[in-house]
């Protein structure tokens, strides 16, 4: 099975020992390794150059998740499996790539995620998103699985996660612009065309985020963004609230029995997460100015 690595980039300097040498331990080896870089001022593209990897330049503005990403795709025509990984991950053991891309095996499997775990030092709340999103037990999800799991059947992450380079073709590949979400884009049309995803919770990184209240209402409002701009994904898939409020309910009950205190912080939180995704499904309504300044994707309003 020809596999390519595929890692998109801006200032990666700081993270690029970690990553490198937790890449060098894999025991998956003599895959093709393509950096596409955002014109990088810190010396990133030498430091992958110099790691074996395949350098792509490209300007800054020009970044998109779902463009750039279909470019990297372009840039490997040979290859028959396509990992994507982003430059704040860490793999977490020796197999964690031959574990994320055992499943393709089954030749129904058209995608495949692993398993992201908290970064280390990471405070309750950032760590519980992780242990919500990611369990321990491996499972194979499927178009039969929408009416138990909804939307949450096209849940997948790019920070981690391996395509079927013929499959994605064949359902379009990744969105050309999308402010997020060119992940569940591309796995909820393979979902709905009768392919599988696969999520491996043998195939680990760390990788997690502390996010400031701030940040927190910029993510949902891209995230409400996308899905009034993706109105089949709610139509085949249903609403992102009630895993919304399934994530809510598992948040305070782990909060509660570790460090009550954070309550009030965990329902603040709430709050700007509903209001911002809200404000995210209405953005046809607000003047391009006030989304971009209430995004966290700025280049995407340009």
């Amino acid at each position: 099975m020809k596999i390519s690595f595929c890692l998109l980039t801006l200032n990666a300097a700081f993270e690029a020992p970690g990553f490198l040498d937790a890449l060098a331990a894999q025991s998956l080896s003599g895959i093709d390794r393509l950096l596409v870089d955002s014109s990088s001022d810190d010396g990133t593209p030498e430091i992958f150059a110099a790691a074996g990897f395949r350098v792509h330049r490209i300007p800054r503005k020009d970044f998109n998740h779902g463009g750039t990403r279909r470019l990297a795709v372009g840039l490997c025509p040979e290859a028959e499996v396509i990992v994507f990984m982003t430059q704040d991950a860490v793999l977490a053991s020796p197999e964690a790539l031959g574990n994320l891309v055992a499943p393709f095996s089954d030749s129904l499997v058209g995608a495949a995620f692993g398993r992201q775990l908290p970064r280390p030092g990471a405070g309750p709340i950032e760590a519980h998103a992780r242990l919500f999103n990611y369990p321990p037990v491996s499972r194979v999800k499927s178009k039969a699985d929408i009416p138990a799991l909804g939307i949450k059947t096209a849940f997948i992450s790019n920070s981690f996660a391996a395509y079927r380079h013929d499959v994605l073709k064949r359902v379009g590949g990744f969105p050309q612009k999308t402010i997020i979400g060119e992940d569940t884009y591309a796995v909820g049309k393979m979902l709905l065309a009768g392919w599988k995803v696969a999520y491996c919770a043998e195939a680990e990184v760390f990788h997690s985020h502390g996010y400031s209240f701030a940040q927190e209402w910029k993510r949902y409002f891209d995230t409400g963004v996308f899905h009034a701009r993706n109105v089949w994904m709610r139509e085949a898939f249903g609403g992102a609230e009630g895993e919304g409020l399934r994530f809510l309910k598992s948040e305070i009950r782990y909060v509660a029995h570790r460090c009550p205190w954070l309550i009030p912080s965990v329902l603040a939180r709430v709050l700007f997460r509903y209001l911002g995704f809200q404000a995210g499904l209405v953005e046809k309504y607000l003047p391009k100015k006030i989304k971009r300044w209430m995004s966290a994707q700025k280049l995407f309003w340009d």
